[in-house]
């Protein structure tokens, strides 16, 4: 049995901290200075977090080797399960046409590429984030938003930065119900208080994204769309988060925002249209807006052939909307294009019937990880090897029984399903290799203690903790690519932090999951799902460039907003 230690380095938890932060240093510089390839940047770094774990700490080589091991299958399921089911749905729609008619049904809400990114990449995404999570949302909505015209790195950027605001109540809340978990605080007190923060990106965001499509131009001139999605959507967050329930969270508010957004534009429109010249053609063989050559793809579709009809559905349309602007799609086929949505909130709601939900957890086995016997420097016995095979009642099961359902439905034939399937798989192999090195990554580091020793030197700040407690779930975050395991490697250390300091539990606890979102865009996990997803694979690095300031722009606004609420100034919106 491993027990872990916090300062192996001189006995200083500062040099300690120093050496436990060189896998994390070695990823970004990698992905962000080197622009490596992000699924070889994270073997690299894996096995950095190895070498540290036995020469250091010291763990032993076996059980080092089999907490990577375990990550490595924690990120497969339920994490890749998910998003590979999820792409799997989406690559069917793309297969018979249906995409192209959701595609040109968004776009007859507005031909205003500004407001499509706000309604396809926020609402819409927030709605992908509520049901499944785990980088689905960013996987689909970059691709919907190449089909509507968009270059692929800008579209996968857009993703990247409106996949913030609805994660920590992403999965139907598992980020949050994790955090009441493994702190042992009330889930409504938590539900509120995170209620209480992450609203304020979601004011913001939408601003952000019409920003970064088109610049003060496109702020000056769409904003009271922008306004209004943010305002409607935070507030019911708030509202729902608050007094309703935290699994609805996300669902309401995003339809919220969305149906809002669409009943603003009949009375309002942008002075000026905008649609980002060249479109998607140029942006496979020529330069891009910002002077770079990029992806050769356009939606990373499975079957690029020409437009044909037959019996896996309707003719399919261009990558181009303005070819076929003036198509008039027939209420069912417009129906039958969102029915795999529609299909996914039945499966998941119904999956929350106390009835559904007892059949589908009774198959559920929780066993130790073999071999894996870790405690914690205190002599706690740890919990880490304990891997939780949820393969009924997961999410990713769930898509695959509504991509089941949707078969008939869209009218593809199951041979073709089952090809399109096996296919996703080889579509998303480099995204696949990144994410569970990632996570194997993440488990050496909290396995051997260097997670542990990050958090605990941070913690050693005192009543300023209060600042930098959302860092520590941004870095969590930005490790895992998961707001909820970021909420389980660090939960109980902010508590633990809180109650040294003598600051609230409850608001640290919030922290680390409202400040984890914003580390959701520059893990390496989204950085793979989004670079394939729009045919980028290899260029990640590009990517993290890219969304890093914003990232760390919003992480400063989220770290003054829990500090203040530790103060009197805002400490009323303590629940």
């Amino acid at each position: 049995m491993y027990q872990q230690i916090l300062d192996p380095v001189a006995g200083s938890l500062a040099w300690s901290s120093l050496v436990a932060a060189v896998p994390l240093i070695v990823l970004f510089v990698l992905l962000g200075i080197l622009r490596m390839t992000a699924w070889l940047a994270a073997l690299i770094s894996l096995a950095v977090a190895l070498a540290v774990a036995i020469f250091v700490y010291p763990m032993p080589a076996g059980p080092a080797f089999l907490a990577a091991a375990e990550g490595a299958a924690f990120g497969f399921f339920p994490i890749l399960w998910i998003v590979i089911n999820a792409i799997w749905i989406y690559n069917m729609t793309v297969q018979t046409g249906h995409f192209d008619v959701l595609r040109r049904s968004f776009a007859r809400v507005s031909d205003d590429q500004r407001i499509q990114g706000v309604i396809v990449a926020f609402s819409f995404g927030a709605l992908l984030e509520a049901l499944a999570g785990f980088g689905t949302p960013v996987a689909i909505t970059s691709v919907m938003l190449i089909a509507l015209g968009f270059r692929p790195l800008k579209a996968a950027i857009v993703a990247l930065v409106a996949n913030t605001a609805p994660v920590a109540f992403g999965a139907l809340a598992v980020p949050i119900t994790t955090l009441a978990t493994v702190t042992g605080l009330p889930l409504h007190d938590l539900s509120a208080m995170v209620g209480r923060q992450t609203p304020l990106l979601g004011f913001v965001v939408p601003l952000a994204l019409v920003f970064i499509i088109d610049g003060t131009r496109g702020v000056r001139q769409t904003w009271p769309a922008a306004l209004v999605c943010g305002v409607v959507f935070a507030v019911a967050q708030f509202a729902i988060s608050n007094y309703v329930s935290a699994p609805l969270t996300d669902i309401v508010a995003s339809l919220l925002s969305a149906g809002a957004v669409v009943l603003f534009l009949r009375v309002w429109r942008p002075v000026e249209g905008f649609t980002e010249t060249g479109g998607p053609e140029v942006a496979r063989t020529g330069a891009g807006a910002d002077g770079r050559a990029e992806a050769a793809t356009s939606t990373a579709t499975i079957d690029r052939q020409a437009p044909r009809a037959g019996r896996d559905g309707p003719p399919r349309g261009g990558g181009d909307g303005d070819t076929e602007a003036g198509r008039r799609d027939s209420g069912a086929e417009v129906f039958r294009a969102y029915s795999p949505y529609l299909i996914i909130i039945v499966v998941f709601g119904l999956a929350q019937i106390p009835a559904i939900q007892h059949a589908l957890t009774s198959v559920t086995r929780t066993f130790a990880w073999p071999g894996l016997h870790i405690t914690s420097a205190s002599g706690k016995v740890s919990t880490l090897p304990m891997f939780k095979f949820d393969w009924l009642a997961a999410a990713g099961t769930l898509l695959i029984i509504a991509g089941l359902l949707t078969i008939p439905v869209i009218r593809i034939r199951p041979a073709t399903a089952l090809h399109t399937y096996f296919a996703t798989y080889r579509q998303l192999a480099p995204a696949i290799v990144t994410v569970m090195a990632v996570l194997a990554l993440a488990y050496v580091m909290n396995a051997s203690g260097q997670t542990t020793t990050l958090g605990t030197w941070m913690a050693g700040a005192g009543g300023i903790f209060a600042l930098i407690s959302p860092i520590l779930g941004w870095l969590g975050v930005a490790v895992t690519g998961s707001d909820t395991s970021s909420n389980s490697l660090f939960g109980a250390l902010q508590v633990v932090a809180a109650q040294k300091a003598e600051l609230s539990a409850t608001l640290l606890a919030a922290a680390n999951s409202s400040g984890g979102v914003l580390g959701k865009m520059i893990s390496p996990q989204n950085l793979a799902i989004a670079a394939a997803a729009v045919g980028m694979s290899g260029r990640e690095g590009d990517l993290f460039r890219r969304v890093f300031l914003w990232s760390v722009l919003f992480l400063a606004v989220m770290c003054v907003l829990v500090y203040l609420q530790s103060t009197p100034v805002l400490s009323w919106m303590v629940p």
